[in-house]
């Protein structure tokens, strides 16, 4: 028996145990509720430099989840738990990406292993994987008592100590097993939009909930040159038309951390469409190379999937289920205050709840037809009669689950001091149209 075969089989022990933990955790149902719908609202908060999703402790468990059924190593999960040790849980978090697992296997994991500790706690980015749309930073947290309590906020700078212009998403913290060690392992998922990853990145943790803020701050070295030039562009340039509404794939561009589908809507549709339901690829072989959900939107949208780029498939083609639209006559929803009434916007919308807390404005609306969802209901440009703005402080979204009737809700900021009616452009929908397709991608040009 080789020393590798033993490292094997010790790695799947480990693993194994892990599973056995993760098979006794009790997580009550409408606990976890409050918990999904924490993040979900916590996700929601507008910010004017960058975007962050947050997802809960509970979506992060259910994800460590996924890998428990199979729990045979691969040389790429190998890999990744020879050079950053200790790290297994947090594999189960890339490990059903394909693409990430072959870039791992690709020898592009950049080691980081730089700690800032103080206080008693410490924060460690173990590693990154990189390249110009995506880069992924796996950290470990020891010592910091009650941060899945009280959560933290992340910030990324560049070299010269300014914000990065970028997206990125991470989760509350859940924890090690050993609860008086306070440990914690996870993932930040950052995406390039406006600019390319710094040669120097610093990321900033701060307690969110501390008396007096604790931060925790790292800097490290980017390379750059690991990934350069490592992009294949794919060009589709075709249309389809679902629910009479023009639709454009533009291009596929082929990174090593994730594909983007590049998609421009006609400016002569008739509805605004917020989303296409249930998008995936499917290769020769009937593979399905996933999408998270992610995307940019603007005139268009460009979506994420796996990426192919180590294993370039002969055959591809795009199928979706339909897609989340809204008639552009029906976008603005007018508040009153004073009736409490709702005027405008979809049927189906209704206002369940006005209310002011703290100057802020609370609105509760229910949404019917609203299963499958891929999307909630959410506002932007909030305006007065007077012409003055309002920003989102948070919002939340309740799926319909059994029932076709689901529930938002938006928090106003300062939503007292409106004049008049509140005007607000819906800016995600949920309820679905049905309009299968399937179109194939020419990788092969």
């Amino acid at each position: 028996m080789t020393d590798k075969h033993n490292a094997f089989e010790n790695l799947e022990s480990r693993l194994q145990a892990r599973k056995n933990e993760y098979d006794a955790i009790s997580v009550p149902e409408a606990a976890a509720s409050h918990a999904v719908q924490a993040g979900i609202r916590q996700a929601s908060r507008k910010r004017k430099t960058r975007l962050r999703w947050l997802t809960s402790s509970i979506s992060a468990a259910a994800l460590v989840l996924l890998f428990t059924g199979c729990i045979r190593v691969s040389p790429a999960f190998a890999s990744f738990v020879e050079q950053l040790p200790g790290m297994e849980s947090v594999v189960s978090l890339i490990r059903q990406d394909k693409g990430l697992m072959m870039a791992i296997d690709q020898s592009l994991l950049q080691k980081v292993g730089i700690t800032d500790e103080h206080d008693g706690g410490s924060v460690t980015v173990e590693g990154i994987i990189t390249d110009e749309s995506r880069m992924v930073i796996f950290y470990k947290m020891k010592g910091i008592k009650d941060v899945e309590k009280s959560g933290f906020d992340i910030d990324l700078l560049d070299e010269n100590g300014k914000q990065l212009p970028v997206a990125f998403s991470y989760a509350s913290p859940h924890g090690d097993s050993d609860s008086e060690k306070y440990t914690y392992e996870d993932i930040i998922d950052v995406t390039f939009n406006e600019s390319l990853p710094p040669d120097h990145l610093t990321i900033v943790f701060k307690d969110r909930m501390a008396k007096t803020t604790n931060t925790w701050k790292v800097t490290f070295p980017v390379n750059r040159n690991l990934t350069k030039n490592m992009k294949k562009t794919v060009p589709v340039n075709q249309t389809i038309t679902l629910d009479g509404q023009r639709i454009t794939i533009e291009q596929a561009i082929l990174y090593p951390t994730r594909l983007v589908l590049d998609i421009k809507y006609d400016t002569d549709n008739t509805k605004k469409i917020f989303g296409i339901s249930d998008l995936h690829l499917v290769d020769e072989q009937g593979r399905a190379w996933r999408t998270d959900g992610s995307s940019i939107g603007g005139v268009g949208t460009s979506v994420f999937f796996e990426s192919m780029f180590f294993s370039i498939p002969k055959k591809l083609t795009l199928q979706g289920s339909g897609l989340s639209a809204l008639d552009k006559n029906k976008l603005i929803i007018g508040i009153d205050p004073t009736s409490k009434t709702i005027q405008g916007g979809p049927q189906g919308v209704t206002l369940l709840e006005y209310k002011i807390k703290d100057n802020d404005a609370i609105l509760h609306f229910s949404v019917e037809n609203a299963e499958n969802a891929i999307s909630g209901l959410t506002f932007t440009n909030i305006k007065d009669s007077t012409g003055k703005e309002f920003d989102v402080r948070e919002a939340g979204w309740s799926p319909s689950g059994e029932q076709r009737t689901a529930e938002a809700w938006v928090t106003i900021a300062n939503g007292a001091a409106a004049k008049g009616k509140l005007n607000m452009e819906i800016s995600s929908y949920p309820v679905q149209i049905r309009a299968p397709f399937s179109l194939d991608i020419p990788v092969n040009k």
